[in-house]
């Protein structure tokens, strides 16, 4: 009898892996089109690309611009899609041009013989990268159809792409919206049509939520939690996290968080502390040997600092 397939996803969520504090990304980043089949299991190799491309892209990378491949079934593979995040940029360029646009980019020289409008509205990111790891592939897929499908039945102003590996395989299925620089894990098909919703308000879909990459895994803890808090008592606030006392090594922490409305402003406290998890980060971990051990960080309490003030 076969053993049962295991997968790093199930895995994480039974342990109660933390999905908050998980959503470090790079800032800037650079998004470009290229064919599912062709991806390798890098995030920005493909097999057919030409060896003046994969230089410049792994030059690009290596100066500071991360470099994800994405995909649309509907997408003419002749040309590229191309994205430059969060400039919010969008590029349309033919095949032949792509180491002309690449070169432009690495030297700072124009670009504006490729640039079309600005996307309208969030771009969504979902990591289908099935050569990387097995969860994206199974959990990713089901999502970004799910997603995609809904978009196109509402005509929703929201671009959703596949993509390579955007971080946290054991959070399958994964997603990550520009230029906000948001991300998600665990989403399924029952996510799709809130989480929607929410990115085109412009505020995180909390069941699903990772965190905002421009944060520390600690102040994303602490941002969620308060989110969270705010929400279950009706209120739909924006929110700004203290910068952390000392240099992070601390296993205990409390954060300030203001919030604020059109009407309404506070401040919370969040106290959070570090645990420790035996997990495995890839289902790749799962068949090299046991798990290791990681570091999160939980938020135990929220406190009213100062009460809601009301502006006229």
């Amino acid at each position: 009898m076969s053993a049962v397939q295991r997968f790093c996803a199930r895995e994480s969520a039974a342990l109660g892996d933390p999905l908050a504090g998980s959503a470090a990304h790079a800032e800037h980043n650079l998004l470009l089109s290229w064919p599912r089949a062709k991806w390798c299991r890098s995030l920005r190799r493909a097999s057919d690309m030409a060896a003046e491309v994969t230089e410049r892209l792994e030059a690009i990378a290596g100066s500071g611009r991360r470099v994800n491949l994405i995909h649309r079934r509907d997408w003419d593979e002749c040309r590229h899609r191309a994205y430059l995040m969060p400039e919010n940029r969008r590029f349309e360029i033919p095949r032949s041009e792509l180491p002309l646009f690449l070169a432009a980019l690495q030297e700072d020289k124009p670009l504006a013989h490729w640039e079309i409008a600005p996307p309208v509205g969030p771009v969504l990111l979902c990591c289908t990268h099935g050569r990387k790891d097995k969860c994206c592939a199974k959990f990713g897929y089901a999502t970004y159809k799910a997603l995609a499908e809904r978009v196109d039945a509402g005509r929703l102003p929201v671009e959703v792409w596949e993509s390579t590996h955007l971080g946290g395989c054991r959070l399958a299925a994964s997603a990550v919206v520009f230029p906000a620089l948001r991300k998600y894990g665990r989403i399924v098909a029952e996510d799709a049509r809130p989480l929607l919703e929410c990115e085109m308000a412009n505020r995180p879909y909390l069941p699903c939520y990772r965190g905002d990459s421009r944060l520390s895994p600690l102040q994303q803890c602490a941002q969620v939690a308060a989110l969270k808090w705010l929400a279950a008592r009706g209120i739909a606030a924006e929110v700004s996290v203290a910068e952390p006392d000392g240099d992070g090594s601390v296993d205990q922490s409390r954060l300030c968080v203001d919030w604020h409305t059109n009407s309404r402003s506070g401040r919370l406290e969040v106290s959070c502390e570090q645990d420790s998890l035996q997990r495995h980060d890839t289902c790749a971990d799962i068949v090299a040997g046991p798990p290791t051990t990681s570091r999160v960080w939980l938020a135990k309490h929220v406190a009213v600092v100062e009460a809601v003030s009301t502006s006229h």
